[in-house]
């Protein structure tokens, strides 16, 4: 009897075991999130890997007007050094495509050549947000579908052969993704009479056509946040109709850097479940603290939502585009716009603060340095160049207040003589000399809310 009650014992502790570890689990989630994990950063200054790095080397621009909306910020474009610039309209807004009573279609392509070359002027290639609907061929206005799917295809592989035509402009690796925001403009679904996935496929078969062009890149949607109904859907119809995809996209507007690397996993681990090809890039092409005009984009409190935002990112998505690059002409200067850059209406565009923080991540350059011990607050990471080991540290708080005394400890130091030099992103420099026999090397640094700082071991020959 007694061996029996044991037997029923154990059965009941391996039934409720799960639950029980998933309820620890929770009340420590629970109990970390709401008191927070301070840092206790580990630097190997012996590991380096070259990998892709500068996730924020990337711009994106509304369609704030109509026509050459760079040109008076071309050499401010080009100091950040950006790898790609991003525009939507391209379609409607340098109205492109023509109709002849017969309905023969046309296309002029010299507005959107101009802005085509001013990007070029930046040093950056063209992303493409393959939208709207050119109103010739719509049923209703540019958000709508197209009368023939025929003309939207004709319109699509148009663009591709005229912007990657080895015989046209002859871009390499230009990115075009299908459409901006399909759940808001167009109220797009992922089933019924309006439907993505319709858009897409026939978007993907325009590309596919495209004869004569240089290597390129596809894929969307472009949503305004990470939809896992919308990423299931989507997903399963690339997998089923065996459909091109190069990259998976969507927009993220948020204060929560935990949101922003959640939906990274998230999305990674949705293409392996699926066994869809591991090369497919993951991009967030609009990003920042809030989707609609905020004073805190004129502060710099947004320079801050920015470094944080490169540190958590870099190396878990391929590219991310900060949204966006200058404001549209509002009646004053300052007006919480999108922005890094003020209109010309007010005179020579002005620098504003997370213009200064895409510099200043631009000093991360080199290969990959491991990095441990983040905490809720303060995230970091770590590059090497020529010797010379970097780390960025950011003390990201939304409410303002969280102040760190943040432990950093180096470890597998090449040399045990260097300087050791904090730059701050506000301002201000100071260096020691270190001398030490030991491989590790420890100091404690403070953050104020909202700060960040480089740190440099820069080896003493």
């Amino acid at each position: 009897m007694a061996s029996h009650r044991k037997l029923i014992g154990l059965v009941l502790l391996l039934l409720f075991l799960p639950l029980s570890v998933y309820l620890v689990f929770q009340i420590t989630h629970f109990f970390g999130k709401a008191s927070g994990v301070s840092a206790n950063l580990i630097i190997d200054t012996g590991s380096s890997f070259s990998v892709p790095g500068g996730v924020w080397r990337n711009l994106a621009q509304g369609g704030e007007e109509k026509g050459r909306m760079f040109l008076s910020i071309i050499d401010k474009v080009s100091a950040l050094k950006p790898e790609y610039i991003r525009i939507d309209h391209v379609f409607d807004g340098y109205d492109v495509v023509k109709k002849d009573p017969s309905g023969n279609l046309s296309f002029d392509w010299s507005r959107l050549d101009l802005t085509l070359s001013d990007i070029e002027k930046t040093g950056a290639k063209p992303f493409i947000s393959i939208s709207y609907m050119p109103p010739v061929i719509s049923r209703g206005d540019i958000i709508d579908l197209p009368v023939s799917w025929n003309d939207w295809e004709a319109s699509c592989q148009a663009l591709i052969e005229h912007i990657s035509g080895k015989g046209n402009l002859n871009t390499t690796q230009v990115y075009y993704e299908v459409w901006n925001e399909p759940d808001l403009f167009g109220s797009f679904k992922t089933y019924g009479d309006k439907n993505y996935l319709e858009l897409y496929s026939h978007t993907v078969v325009a590309a596919n056509r495209a004869s004569g062009v240089n290597s390129f890149k596809i894929g969307g949607p472009a949503t305004t946040g990470f939809y896992r109904n919308w990423f299931t859907a989507f997903i399963k119809l690339v997998k089923e109709g065996n459909l091109r995809l190069d990259f998976l996209s969507w927009h993220k507007y948020s204060m929560d850097m935990d949101e922003y690397l959640s939906d990274s996993l998230e999305a990674k681990k949705m293409l392996e479940d699926a066994g869809l090809d591991e090369s497919i890039e993951l991009l967030i092409t609009e990003a920042g603290p809030d989707s609609e005009n905020n004073p805190i984009y004129d502060t710099g409190f947004s320079a801050i939502h920015t470094l944080a935002l490169g540190s958590v990112l870099e190396g878990n998505i391929n590219r991310l585009f900060g949204f966006e690059i200058k404001d549209g002409p509002g009646e004053k200067k300052l007006w919480g716009r999108w922005g890094i850059l003020t209109h010309e209406k007010f005179g020579q565009p002005e620098e504003k603060p997370r213009y200064r923080a895409l510099g200043f991540l631009n000093k991360m350059s080199g290969n990959k340095v491991n990095v441990a011990g983040l905490g809720t607050w303060v995230k970091a990471f770590a590059k090497e160049g020529e010797g010379i080991v970097k780390t960025l540290v950011v003390n990201y708080d939304p409410s303002g207040k969280h102040y760190e005394a943040v432990p950093m400890t180096f470890i597998n130091l090449p040399s045990g003589v260097f300087m050791f030099k904090r730059t701050n992103f506000a301002g201000g420099i100071t260096e020691i000399n270190v001398a030490t026999t030991s491989a590790a090397w420890s100091t404690l640094q403070e953050f104020q809310p909202n700060s960040a700082a480089i740190f440099e071991i820069i080896p003493v020959k």
